[in-house]
């Protein structure tokens, strides 16, 4: 009978996961995050409400399976790339990563403040513990809501980005420092320190294990190895974690970074988020709805008064912080972003957890912490939403290095639709003197030389793409290896030596040549000439598109509903070419090539990049 009522109550939780994300969708609540959905829905469920799911073993360990996954997604989700960037296209001056590491050390320094006052009048025991709960922000919450406005790749989105990246990050290390200190073993301190190392090692030796050939045919079909690899990671640093004295959501939170930091395929990620997100995590969040007890939080007055303090806290802990944003960004701007900023969740469902195993809380203080941590979530987003003005879309940057007969056209029809700055050396005035006469307008930029310092101080490199294409091989190359040190996603490089070919190739450099071009097109016009037509006809147009929207993801395409007059040349997926048909799925991280007027392919284009 009890192995009966176990099964029931597993059956209603995974029913309410399922239905809740229908729901919102059916009443087109999109606007509320679907983690708070699920833990409203667990509310109605649990003990403050209809009260028909109880405590069993089934329901206590996917719990906690869940919520190791999650913190091991929030790892997992943490873009180290973005800690090397100096500046952004179009960034004004702004360095995304100094800027987020100050406002959140102003958000630190206010948290310990307002948490000090909170202790001295007696509502809260802990200023450490009550510290980093005010502190925490959700990456959870924050990419969804910056993805859906379109705004992760401008400059308010990465800085709003990195800013939750650097809190989520910190907050887990110093919770995890809090607990070795409470236990008060020195040899436990020290034994987190080890863990770290442990980190290191396992992330050096992973990175070079992967790289034997041996395992790439193990990497899909029934063996999977990646995903078997990936949980056993997990598993291992979650024991590692709780034999060495700390939590073991820091031990799941470390899998994730070196995962992370292995920079693996975009298909795998979804694989692994679809697994989480999909099972564990919701059977988690609806768990936290059912546990809390709202009646007997209003019973409590200390309580009653807690709430509201907190709320208001844990809103003038992001945004005065975020005043700093100000000098770059517009009032709205700035002012949406600390409420977007204030909305936490994961992280404060741990630390009250481990505040309430530690006896430093009661189970009527952490889930007065979870029920503001909700409330934030439910209110943040949504104000966001409301205030932050529709950004328009600017246009990516494009550097051509070089100025002669190849590159000067070129930058008049990339101009359309890029931003394009050409540079030139002046000992090159001549040549491109002659060149420019018929046409005064080309972006030219002048260089005493072409150098990676100068080019560096006239911000060539502070772009989205750039095309190295000077007469000369080994210029090439040096300025293509500087550009890609310093964070240029897209580095075309001219080079006409077959020696570096290939080399260049394997460095994940597009490479091109006059010598090679020239070929490859006159025997196509030879044995394809249809195609070459395809290619120069203006009427029509050849565009890649990227599939980012996961409303789409999984669907057939005889089922797209937007296709209109386009057609599917090519879909490209981990690096390989999948000829499409009718039952082809699309999946997120599909590079599609399409063909079709501009109309229709710009509607493809914005509704499968969302």
């Amino acid at each position: 009978m009890e192995g009966h009522q176990s099964l029931t109550s597993l059956m209603v939780v995974v029913s309410v996961a399922f239905l809740v994300p229908i729901m919102l969708h059916k009443l087109k609540l999109n606007i509320i995050p679907l983690v708070v959905a699920e833990i409203i829905a667990g509310i109605l469920i649990g003990k403050s409400g209809l009260n028909i799911v109880h405590d069993d073993p089934w329901l206590s360990l996917l719990s906690v399976l869940g919520f190791i996954y999650l913190m091991f997604l929030s790892g997992l989700e943490i873009d180290f790339s973005n800690f090397d960037k100096k500046k952004m296209s179009g960034s004004k001056g702004v360095r995304p990563f100094k800027i987020a590491a100050i406002v959140f050390g102003g958000i630190l320094v206010l948290s310990f403040l307002f948490s000090y006052g909170l202790v001295v009048l007696n509502l809260v025991q802990d200023v450490f513990i009550t510290t980093l709960i005010i502190s925490t922000i959700s990456l959870g919450v924050v990419v969804p809501v910056l993805k859906e406005k379109d705004l992760l790749n401008t400059v308010l989105g990465q800085t709003v980005l990195l800013i939750a990246v650097i809190s989520d990050f910190m907050t887990m290390i110093l919770l995890a420092f809090y607990v070795m200190a409470k236990s008060e073993n020195i040899l436990n301190s020290l034994s987190l320190l080890l863990l770290f190392v442990i980190v290191f090692v396992s992330y050096r030796f992973i990175k070079k294990f992967f790289k034997v050939k041996v395992f790439d045919s193990l990497m899909s079909g029934t063996v999977q190895l990646g995903t078997r690899g990936v949980f056993a990671l997990i598993l291992l640093f979650v024991g590692l974690s709780e034999t060495l004295g700390a939590e073991n959501i820091l031990g799941a939170f470390l899998a994730g970074v070196i995962v992370s930091l292995l920079a693996p395929d975009k298909e795998f990620v979804h694989q692994l988020d679809s697994f989480g997100y999909g099972f564990l995590i919701p059977i988690f969040f609806v768990m936290v709805g059912v546990e809390i007890e709202i009646q007997s939080l209003l019973k409590n007055p200390k309580i009653i008064m807690l709430i509201p303090i907190l709320l208001i806290i844990l809103y003038l802990s992001k945004i005065i912080p975020s005043l700093l944003l100000k000098k770059w960004f517009t009032w709205k701007e700035v002012f949406s972003s600390g409420l977007l900023l204030t909305s936490t969740l994961s992280l404060v469902i741990a630390a009250a957890k481990v505040g309430v195993d530690l006896g430093v809380m009661d189970e009527e203080l952490s889930n007065a912490f979870i029920l503001v941590a909700v409330i934030t979530c439910f209110i943040s987003p949504t104000i966001f939403t409301k205030m932050i003005p529709k950004i328009k879309k600017e246009k990516k940057k494009v550097s051509i290095i070089g100025a002669n007969r190849l590159t000067l056209p070129v930058s008049l029809d990339l101009e359309k639709e890029y931003i394009v700055s050409v540079y030139s050396a002046k000992q090159n005035k001549l040549t491109v003197g002659e060149l420019t006469e018929d046409n005064p307008h080309f972006p030219l930029i002048e260089l005493p030389e072409l150098n990676s310092s100068l080019l560096i101080e006239s911000n060539a490199y502070d772009v989205d793409s750039i095309i190295v294409g000077t007469g000369n091989d080994d210029r090439n190359i040096e300025i293509a290896r500087k550009a890609k040190e310093y964070g240029v996603k897209q580095i075309l490089v001219r080079v006409e030596s077959n020696e570096h070919y290939d080399e260049l190739v394997k460095e994940g450099y597009g490479v091109f040549s006059t010598l090679n071009s020239t070929r490859v097109l006159l025997r196509s016009m030879i044995s394809s000439p249809s195609l070459i037509t395809l290619l120069t006809d203006s009427s029509e147009s050849i565009k890649e598109v990227k599939m980012k929207n996961s409303k789409y993801d999984g669907i057939q395409l005889r089922h797209v509903p937007f296709l209109g007059d386009t057609l599917i040349l090519q879909i490209y997926r981990n690096g390989s070419a999948v000829i499409p048909h009718g039952d082809t799925n699309l999946e997120c991280g599909d590079k599609i090539l399409l063909s079709g007027s501009e109309e229709h392919i710009q509607n493809m284009k914005k509704e499968l990049e969302g």
